[in-house]
């Protein structure tokens, strides 16, 4: 059975997939940087608007909280990475870049996600989890990997300035996926709405100010559906599965989306079934094999701890609700209060979670 995490992930890039090729179907119509901007546009208000149905619904207390203290500054620097400089600098590369090779470029964002996840903020990596990851990039890098048409082929990967400016981009993004794991105990609605909102309005100022224009309604309406469900619902689901199973096993998850989008191309645009394709479904198929059957279990020690997030009365929390304000429990269990953890050594299966940020 599928954790709870993985199946956020997989699910969020499931969305994101989907949303790839609707979104090409609008690049006709939009510029790429007006286009950005209102799919970001689109799931900040969106999530705004559901946001504000759930606080009037009158529905009991909520588990999720806001974002608050210094977590304010993690995801504000998570924006600025993520959603203003990484779509700045594929514009800028898109400009000097062949798409086959900007296509080939995009798959280091789960790389330098899991890289930096590793490396700067020490989450724990064993042989199967980089043999995992290691075969569904192999798999983007396969279904993305520029054909022998005229200026294609190997020699289509150099591309000067424009190529170093989408790794670029890359790396603001896997910074971004980072960040966000720092405030991913927060409500991941509040997160992805922050995110669309302050995104999508700097992307579509951006555009006025090189000249474009605002769609029609109708398109307008349907750019900003699009962005909702692949950008705003993909990112809320990102957040939570970053929450339970940690930046570089989200990013390895998620970086599944080009599959997604290449198969609703084939009945989309009448695409044909490649041997690229196959080859990339069962590198894929393998390394996902390999995360969801992973049995991360050692004995480990939990230090003292004070956190506030989502969390029901488990082996990791056995505290008691004694002098605090709080609503009756909802019928899940599941509730959010500042809570402290004592000591605790145990062992069990585990992610690098909120718990779990142990060096091995």
């Amino acid at each position: 059975m599928v954790g709870f995490g993985p199946s956020c992930a997989l699910l969020a890039a499931l969305l994101f997939g989907v949303s790839t090729p609707l979104a090409k179907l609008l690049i006709a119509d939009l510029s790429p940087w007006m286009l950005a901007g209102v799919l970001y546009l689109g799931s900040g208000l969106g999530l705004a608007a559901f946001r504000l149905a759930r606080r009037l619904s009158g529905a009991a207390a909520r588990a999720e909280r806001g974002v608050s203290g210094g977590e304010w500054g993690w995801l504000l620097a998570a924006v600025a990475a993520g959603g203003v400089a990484g779509p700045v600098l594929l514009m800028v590369g898109l400009t000097g870049t062949a798409a086959s090779t900007a296509s080939l470029l995009l798959n280091l964002e789960s790389v330098l996600t899991a890289l930096l996840a590793w490396l700067a903020f020490r989450e724990a990596a064993d042989r199967r989890l980089v043999l995992g990851m290691a075969a569904i990039v192999a798999g983007a890098v396969a279904l993305s990997w520029p054909g022998e048409g005229p200026g294609e082929g190997v020699a289509a990967v150099s591309g000067g300035w424009g190529a170093l400016a989408i790794a670029g981009a890359c790396l603001m993004w896997a910074l971004d996926n980072n960040l966000t794991r720092k405030v991913s105990l927060a409500d991941p609605v509040d997160i992805a709405m922050i995110k669309g909102l302050v995104a999508g309005s700097v992307n579509v100022a951006l555009a006025l100010a090189l000249g474009d224009r605002l769609p029609p309604p109708a398109l307008m309406a349907t750019a900003m559906a699009v962005g909702l469900l692949g950008y705003g619902v993909s990112l809320a689901l990102f957040v939570l599965a970053l929450r339970w199973i940690g930046a570089a096993r989200t990013g390895a998850y998620f970086s599944t989306a080009p599959f997604v989008g290449a198969l609703l191309s084939l009945p989309l645009f009448g695409e044909p079934v490649t041997v690229r394709l196959l080859v990339a479904a069962g590198l894929m198929g393998f390394g996902l094999w390999l995360h969801l059957t992973e049995a991360h279990d050692h004995e480990h020690e939990h230090g003292p701890l004070e956190h506030d997030h989502p969390h029901r009365h488990d082996a990791h929390h056995q505290h008691d609700h004694a002098g605090l304000s709080l609503p009756p429990l909802p019928a899940d269990g599941v509730h959010s209060h500042p809570h402290h953890h004592t000591p605790l050594r145990h062992s069990h299966p585990h992610y690098p979670d909120a718990h779990h940020g142990h060096a091995h």
